[in-house]
C-alpha cells in the first residue's frame, strides 16, 4: 500500500460521481430528444472525471486504471473540439489539461524509484491482465466512437459504443470485486441501466 489510510477513495468516488453524472445528463437529454445525443457537457464531465481518476489509479497503484485513462483522456478532448468547445477554454487551462498525463508519467519515472515495478508487483499477473483487458474494452468504446464520429464529421454515440460499455463494465466490476475496490464496483455497476437504455433508444 502507498498510504496507511483510505482517504484517496474520496477522490475515486468523486471521479465516479462525475462519470455517473455525465451518463445521467446524457440519458435525460436523449430521452427528451427521443434519440441518443452527444452533448458538450458529457465530454466536459468525462474529461474532469478522467483527470481525477488518473490520479486515483496512481494512488491505488493500479496499472489497469491508469492504462484506461491514458487512452480515453485525449478522445474526450477531441470530442470537445469537434463540438467547437475546446478552443473556448482558456489556453492556460488547455495547456495544463493536455500536458498533465505526460507530466505525471515523467514525475513517476523520475522521482519514484521502482514505482513502475511496484505497479506490476502489487497484484497477480493474471489479475492485472484481466483488469487491463476490461479497461481496454471499456476504453476501446471511445476509440470506436472516435472513428465512427470522424467518418460522419460530427460527435455521435453509436450502438457499438454502448455494447462495448456493457462488456467493459462487467469485466471491471469483476476485477473490482477481486481487488475489493468499492469505487470500481459501484461506479461501473451504476452505468448498466443507462448503457442498456441508450441501446434501446438507438434502435
Amino acid at each position: 500500500m502507498i498510504m496507511n489510510n483510505y482517504w484517496y477513495f474520496v477522490l475515486g468516488f468523486m471521479a465516479q460521481a462525475l462519470f455517473s453524472a455525465r451518463m445521467f445528463v446524457q440519458w435525460i437529454m436523449s430521452e427528451k430528444s427521443k434519440k441518443v445525443v452527444s452533448p458538450v457537457i458529457y465530454w466536459q464531465l468525462s474529461l474532469l472525471a478522467s483527470f481525477l481518476f488518473f490520479i486515483y489509479g496512481w494512488l491505488r497503484v493500479d496499472f489497469a486504471i491508469i492504462l484506461g485513462q491514458l487512452f480515453s483522456y485525449y478522445i474526450y478532448i477531441w470530442n470537445l473540439n469537434m463540438q467547437n468547445h475546446w478552443k473556448k477554454i482558456h489556453i492556460v487551462f488547455r495547456t495544463i489539461i493536455l500536458l498533465t498525463p505526460a507530466i505525471v508519467i515523467c514525475m513517476l519515472l523520475v522521482t519514484e524509484k521502482g514505482s513502475i515495478e511496484r505497479l506490476w508487483a502489487e497484484m497477480p499477473v493474471g489479475l492485472l491482465i484481466f483488469g487491463s483487458i476490461g479497461q481496454i474494452i471499456f476504453t476501446f468504446r471511445f476509440i470506436y466512437q472516435w472513428q465512427y464520429s470522424r467518418k460522419l464529421g460530427k460527435s455521435v454515440l453509436p450502438n457499438g459504443f454502448w455494447i462495448l460499455s456493457i462488456a467493459g463494465s462487467l469485466c471491471i466490476v469483476l476485477y473490482g470485486i477481486y481487488r475489493r475496490d468499492p469505487v470500481l464496483i459501484l461506479g461501473q455497476s451504476a452505468g448498466f441501466l443507462t448503457y442498456s437504455r441508450n441501446l434501446f433508444l438507438n434502435k
